[in-house]
């Protein structure tokens, strides 16, 4: 990958490293006396950076190139074409030109992006880069450790957001937020799940903190348009899980709030079914933005991108949850394949490489404790214990929502361990917290 690498990566990426780690001990230190939690920050930080430095390694040096390598190649021949032709660049960074005239403006001087306006969910992310990529000084690790930095201000606020409800489990917490190995890999470096874990995190900050906290700050409304619009650029499928279950969030937490038991029971299906059907409203509203994923052909498109994930020449690579066509019937009748799918495979009978078995290790231990949970607390106990608390119910409902959409339209475990990520703390962290809601309501420490 010599066309990626160069003399500057291995000059520069040491200083880079050093200055975020002066900046960052300095954050730990004015904040760890009053904030306890910050005893996690610098490693926090320092673990996703070594995620974005060995997802590089992986695709360059294994794969020998792949998206991480052509996201930085597309950035970095924008950043050489803002000192060729400013004009061209301020055009095809801002503007909204045509394939035909962007790629007319580059040279072999400047070098030829690999992402066009042709894509734009992952030009997009091309657009998110070039100042990156700029302030990285055109080195890819430089790069990546800007990446990281940004992106983890997304993480550390969803990590924020839970310990405010449950402080007593911050260990656990930060495991399932900071440290888990897959969204430390696939979300740390020049990609889009980078970019949408972060936004997913901000998303839930600031609809905690305005919504369900009242804090009712234009900067909260601000980050929400603004993590939300950085979803829908880049994966509009995750806003379709994400909307019904912070709307039901909401409505449950307003349910709770209401002292008699009388009105709770009667107020309760009312408000849940009006927030479902407020979720299903903006969806259906937002159809232009949703593209592909609009609420009228989003099972359609499910059905025929899972055929297309079962194709040969994937090798050996994909999973099958059975036919099912676009209809509504055909869907929910998968629901219990694709779900468990979207959730907890690979697991240990699906491995065919390295980057699935520590996937499998980790889907190992959320089936037994899951499994554990459901057998101590039964069903009932265990689907009670969700609906009393909101922050709970709204996690377990996003990564429901998130496992049935993933896991009826990829039929790939290569796609499936990368797309998965941004369920993966919300699903952990609502595993752990119901295990701290078992152990406070047993006085019995669970030793999975």
């Amino acid at each position: 990958m010599d066309d990626i690498l160069s003399i500057f990566d291995l000059l520069l990426t040491p200083i880079y490293l050093f200055a975020v780690w002066l900046i960052a001990r300095r954050i730990r230190e004015k904040n760890i006396l009053d904030k306890p939690e910050y005893k996690y920050f610098v490693k926090g930080l320092f673990a996703k950076i070594a995620g974005a430095f060995a997802l590089g390694c992986v695709y360059m040096f294994y794969y020998k190139g792949g998206d991480t390598t052509n996201y930085f190649q597309s950035a970095r021949a924008y950043v050489n074409l803002a000192f060729h032709d400013t004009p061209s660049f301020l055009e095809g960074w801002l503007g909204r030109p045509t394939f035909y005239n962007i790629a007319s403006s580059f040279t072999d001087e400047t070098g030829y992006p690999v992402y066009y306006h042709r894509d734009h969910h992952s030009f997009f992310v091309v657009r998110l880069l070039i100042p990156i990529v700029f302030l990285g000084s055109k080195s890819y690790f430089c790069s990546a450790i800007i990446t990281a930095v940004i992106t983890y201000t997304g993480v550390w606020k969803l990590f924020k957001t839970f310990i405010i409800e449950f402080p007593s489990i911050k260990k656990e917490l930060a495991i399932a937020c900071i440290f888990i190995p897959s969204c430390v890999f696939w979300g740390s470096g020049l990609m889009k799940d980078s970019f949408t874990l972060s936004a997913v995190g901000w998303f839930t900050y600031s609809f905690y903190h305005f919504f369900i906290v009242k804090k009712r700050s234009p900067v909260y409304i601000i980050q929400l348009l603004i993590s939300s619009f950085i979803i829908i650029s880049i994966k509009p499928y995750i806003f379709f899980a994400l909307l019904p279950g912070s709307i039901l969030w909401l409505s449950n937490n307003q349910i709770s709030k209401i002292g008699n038991a009388y009105l709770k029971f009667l107020a309760g299906p009312v408000l849940i079914g009006l927030g479902g059907l407020g979720g299903f409203f903006v969806l259906s509203k937002m159809g232009d933005s949703l593209g592909l994923y609009k609420v009228d052909t989003v099972f359609e498109r499910a059905s025929i991108v899972q055929k297309d994930m079962k194709a040969e020449y994937y090798g050996g690579k994909s999973f099958d949850i059975g036919e099912f066509d676009g209809s509504f019937g055909s869907v929910v009748q998968k629901a219990p394949q694709a779900i468990f799918a979207g959730i907890f495979r690979p697991g240990i009978w699906d491995v065919r490489n390295a980057v699935m078995f520590i996937s499998s290790l980790e889907n190992t231990y959320l089936i037994l404790l899951t499994a554990f949970l459901l057998l101590k607390l039964k069903i009932f106990g265990f689907f009670g214990l969700i609906g009393k608390n909101p922050l709970l119910l709204f996690c377990m409902l996003f990564s429901l929502f998130f496992a049935f959409s993933v896991g009826l339209s990829i039929a790939n475990f290569g796609s499936l361990v990368r797309l998965r990520i941004p369920e993966l703390p919300f699903f952990v962290s609502g595993i752990f917290i119901l295990r701290h809601l078992y152990e406070k309501k047993t006085g019995k420490k669970v030793k999975i």
